[in-house]
């Protein structure tokens, strides 16, 4: 361009960026830029007095200059003008040309350099009413046309257009700002959810048009929207959120059931492929995974739901194809899958996405990993097990019975130590998923494993067994062509029906006589085969079940107890060992248990017999074992020990706390007296019991059910005190929200208009009035809660606690078998048998809270008692060892943890329930203090990560909720006192 040229721009440009003297000056001066450019409408062409040279105008030069000129200078003071002659459109040219123009390559152009320029000045309300025209008629797609279209290098090429996309995301923020500060409405195209939903879809627009050149200019745009989170991991809730799949994810689905779709497929392949990170493909993957379609029950076996999961995953297949060869992409997926959380049905899709063999072998490897891991086993939740199992086993289930795989998986070492601590897990959820992928994986290798333990509905049985029909059938190998016929035979059907019942009634002309012989008449019966008879026993299996005791029973009728005394002797006969006569003793055992229950609750009130025979019969039921295998041996002898406390407390309490203590019993005898002084406790207070009756397996040992010598090693926890005690703490933090409302005069008065009734004079019976004034004396569980219940439990604990730490003290030196561990397997100061004494003492201490004592020292004492068990080890071997599963020594078992904060927040709850705190507060502020430093610590803990042992399933969800609870009641606490506790503190 010459030199004169060069000058008129320049002057043109000076001379709108200073005062215009009139309006044809202006227009004029607007005009010749707009013909040189070839963007001036035929309209406008009567303004262009003065034209300028052809090529005058360099466009990336002198155009943002011409747009910063109108934006700065020429809209703020003509405007209305513009608006008012019409020729606003006329302006609007050298930033969205219209659509008479929109096919030229400078319109694309200055589009580009217009959403720079907007972007980089202030907005104002101009510049809003322009973004918003070039976000509809100048979309992504037309810019990136715009850009590659010219013959510019290809790095220049990529540096435009990685400044354009720069500038298009921008948009949304610029305007959020300039709006939000003057309380302005967004225009609805360029609001952030509409804005970058309508971008996602002109994204899918590019690369329904785009060649394998411009692969890598697309995955840069799609990596800029993954950091602005337009690839959300989870479905968005509301219209504010954008969501590239959920906005795009019907029109790739479109395109793909098309014929014709190959090269849209490969579009797609190689932008899976093109991502420079693998973290951005994974976001990626994980906003696609959460937009996908899946079965309602994830065990649904029916013909639509296995169609509807074959589809999917055809529909995967096809937009994201997976080689064994592409390791990367592997490897992403599998890392997407397994390292995130998914609804458990997805699992079903992800299977059958990878049906190829060779695949299936990758995922299945990288399954085991984490099934297997002790980490995912102890820590995660249920919903966490539930998929990552399903994905085990639907894996599995693709592969050929006795295949090399199935029989290398079996074989693995990480694959059976999975199993090994999935077995020995506490949560009977947890571990009965490891028995699941035990029996299925030894049942496709060709083997026989059967725990026999999935009758009933609890511990995850029902959805094991709903697991394991499906897979029966693969989904796969699912006939949509079947699932046709079916509609077709359905509408068939229902069209005869609806033409039956339109049609009047006619005469049957079929007739069957009832002399004739029917071969399809219900009621004839069919020949047995042979075979189908059982074997009869031999001679020696007759004598093995004559001698067996269990069978022989109900020979010689042993009469029913009919005095405690009687009822004491039948059960301390036996004195926990077999005799010689194992037939009758088995037979008194049985008898005794099914009659003490009733016998203790008639003799209640009958003198003083209860009361002499009360410690006979707590001895008596404390050590009785089921030698017999007896029927509900367990859920009697409960009931029995429940109806002592609650009818005599005052001489079984105190027998069977200092039972308890020794160290004769094993851990289910325990368990049953802590259950009878937490039960019988409640009855005594009046107190709504969850469960009416212990089921059978609450205190029973899992070796009934599991092989081995797994018995040794664990027990499944009592379900009633964990129902009861969730209860307390539920309705403990709840608390915290009533007394906020009652705090609200507004609340509070509705209330009482709604819900107080006016008190009104009724007659009262002459035989309730009789009744009211001679009321039966009853002891209640105030009275004797201090003396013989909470009391005697604290204190024989730290006696118990001194006597241990003593006796390991003078053995710590020693080596071998010589040297004493106060909390090992089957002991008191076990982790299994602690969590269930601190339930227990919760459950009391709450049942307690009205009692006179409780505020002087019930509530501290427990108070304390729960911070020690909280934060000082119990045994020597627990603060010298390290754990394997923490960073920290010492590290307290999650289900200790748990209880013993529970315990802390009721107790704190009841201190505010009484007195608002106050007694706490002033008598015991450096407990309080301590005890809420102690919460905090827990709660920091939890929340930065550090993972407990056995702290995964529910045993997590009430750690958090205890800790939570108790950094809040005493905050309460504190907040209210605080002036007073720092003299005393």
């Amino acid at each position: 361009m010459d030199v004169p040229s060069e000058s008129e721009v320049r002057n043109l440009i000076h001379e709108l960026q200073h005062p215009v003297s009139d309006y044809s000056t202006l227009s004029s001066l607007i005009a010749a830029p707009l013909d040189c450019l070839s963007l001036l409408p035929p309209v406008y062409r009567r303004y262009n007095i003065n034209s300028l040279p052809s090529g005058s105008i360099r466009l990336s030069v002198h155009v943002p200059l011409l747009q910063r000129a109108l934006l700065q200078h020429v809209l703020p003071n003509w405007d209305l003008e513009l608006e008012k002659q019409g020729d606003l459109t006329l302006l609007d040219q050298y930033f969205c040309p219209d659509l008479f123009s929109f096919a030229s390559p400078m319109a694309g152009e200055v589009a580009v350099l217009a959403y720079a320029t907007l972007v980089s000045l202030p907005i104002t309300d101009h510049s809003l009413r322009l973004l918003a025209r070039l976000s509809k008629e100048y979309p992504v797609d037309r810019l990136h046309t715009a850009i590659f279209s010219l013959n510019d290098s290809s790095a220049k090429s990529n540096q435009k257009w990685e400044d354009c996309i720069r500038n298009v995301v921008a948009v949304p923020a610029k305007v959020g700002n300039y709006c939000g500060a003057r309380k302005l409405n967004v225009p609805a195209f360029l609001e952030h959810g509409v804005y970058f939903n309508n971008l996602s879809v002109r994204c899918e627009s590019l690369i329904w048009a785009s060649s394998k050149e411009h692969s890598a200019s697309i995955n840069y745009l799609l990596t800029k929207l993954v950091k602005l989170g337009v690839f959300p991991p989870q479905s968005p809730n509301s219209d504010s959120q954008p969501s590239f799949f959920n906005a795009t994810l019907p029109v790739i689905r479109s395109r793909l059931s098309q014929d014709d779709t190959d090269s849209y497929s490969a579009s797609w392949s190689r932008i899976f492929r093109g991502f420079e990170s693998s973290f951005v493909l994974q976001h990626v993957l994980a906003s696609l995974f959460t937009c996908l379609k899946s079965p309602e029950f994830s065990t649904d076996g029916s013909l639509l739901a296995r169609v509807s999961v074959k589809h999917e995953a055809f529909f995967m297949s096809r937009l994201c194809p997976i080689q064994a060869d592409d390791v990367e992409l592997c490897q992403a997926v599998s890392a997407v899958m397994l390292g995130r959380e998914w609804q458990e049905s997805l699992s079903r899709v992800f299977v059958c996405w990878w049906a190829d063999n060779k695949l299936l072998y990758l995922l299945l490897e990288n399954v085991v990993s984490l099934w297997s891991n002790p980490d995912h086993i102890k820590h995660s939740l249920l919903s966490r097990h539930r998929y990552v199992t399903s994905i085990l086993l639907l894996t599995i289930s693709y592969f050929p019975s006795s295949s090399p795989e199935i029989i290398s998986l079996v074989l693995s070492t990480s694959f059976i130590n999975g199993i090994s601590v999935y077995i020995n897990s506490m949560d009977n959820n947890i571990r009965h998923f490891g028995m699941l992928v035990a029996e299925v994986a030894a049942q496709r290798a060709g083997r026989n494993l059967d725990f026999r333990d999935w009758d009933g509905d609890d511990s995850g049985k029902l959805w094991a067994r709903n697991l394991r029909a499906l897979l029966v059938v693969r989904d796969a190998d699912a006939d949509a062509r079947a699932l046709n016929e079916e509609d077709n035979l359905y509408n068939v059907i229902s069209s005869g029906t609806a033409q039956a019942e339109n049609s009047e009634p006619k005469k049957s002309a079929i007739t069957i006589k009832p002399d004739e012989y029917d071969s399809d008449n219900s009621i004839t019966g069919y020949d047995s085969t042979p075979s189908s008879r059982s074997n009869s026993p031999t001679p020696s299996e007759l004598e093995e079940i004559e001698k067996d005791p269990s069978l022989n029973v109900g020979q010689k009728k042993i009469p029913r107890p009919v005095y405690l005394a009687q009822l004491g002797a039948m059960l301390r006969s036996m004195g926990g060992m077999a005799k010689d006569n194992p037939s009758e003793d088995a037979d008194r055992i049985e008898v005794a248990l099914n009659h003490a229950e009733e016998l203790i609750r008639k003799k209640k009130d009958y003198g003083t017999e209860l009361e002499e025979n009360a410690v006979n019969l707590a001895y008596g039921l404390v050590g009785l074992q089921d030698n017999y295998d007896l029927d509900r041996f367990n859920e009697l002898r409960q009931n029995a020990m429940n109806a002592l406390v609650a009818c005599s407390p005052r001489k079984a309490a105190p027998c069977i706390i200092e039972e308890f203590f020794k160290n004769q019993y094993s851990t289910e005898q325990r368990f049953a007296m802590l259950n009878a002084l937490a039960l019988g406790a409640r009855e005594l207070a009046s107190l709504p019991i969850e469960t009416t009756s212990l089921s059978s397996d609450s205190t029973s040992f899992p070796s009934k059910r599991l092989p081995g010598p797994l018995h040794r090693k664990y027990l499944p926890s009592s379900t009633t005190l964990p129902q009861i005690l969730s209860g307390i703490t539920r309705q403990a933090i709840d608390r915290g929200k009533e007394a906020t409302e009652d705090r609200v005069p507004e609340i509070v008065r509705e209330r009482r208009f709604r819900v107080q009734r006016t008190k009104r004079i009724s007659e009262v019976d002459s035989s309730t009035l009789t009744a009211r004034n001679f009321p039966q004396k009853q002891t209640t569980f105030n009275e004797v809660a201090a003396d013989y219940f909470v009391s005697p439990l604290i204190n024989r604990f730290w006696l118990f606690l001194r006597d241990e730490q003593t006796r390991e003290a003078r053995t710590a030196y020693h080596e071998g078998r010589t040297k004493y561990h106060g909390a090992g397997t089957g002991l008191i100061l076990n982790s299994l048998v602690m969590t269930h004494f601190l339930r227990t003492l919760t459950v009391l201490v709450h049942a307690s809270e009205h009692t006179p004592e409780w505020l002087g020292f019930l509530a501290p004492d427990s108070l304390e008692l729960a911070l020690t068990l909280g934060t000082k080890p119990m045994s020597i071997a627990d603060s010298s060892t390290e754990d394997i599963d923490s960073a920290e020594k010492g590290t307290k078992e999650a289900s200790v943890l748990a209880s013993a904060l529970e315990l802390a927040l009721i107790v704190l709850d009841g201190c505010i329930q009484l007195d608002g705190g106050r007694s706490l507060s002033l008598d015991q502020a450096t407990l309080l203090m301590s005890v809420s430093e102690w919460a905090s610590v827990v709660f920091s803990r939890l929340e930065d990560g550090i993972k407990l042992k056995d702290g995964g399933g529910e045993q997590g969800v009430n750690l958090r909720r205890a800790a939570s609870g108790v950094i809040l009641k005493a905050d309460e606490i504190i907040s209210k006192y605080r002036r007073s506790m720092i003299d005393i503190y």
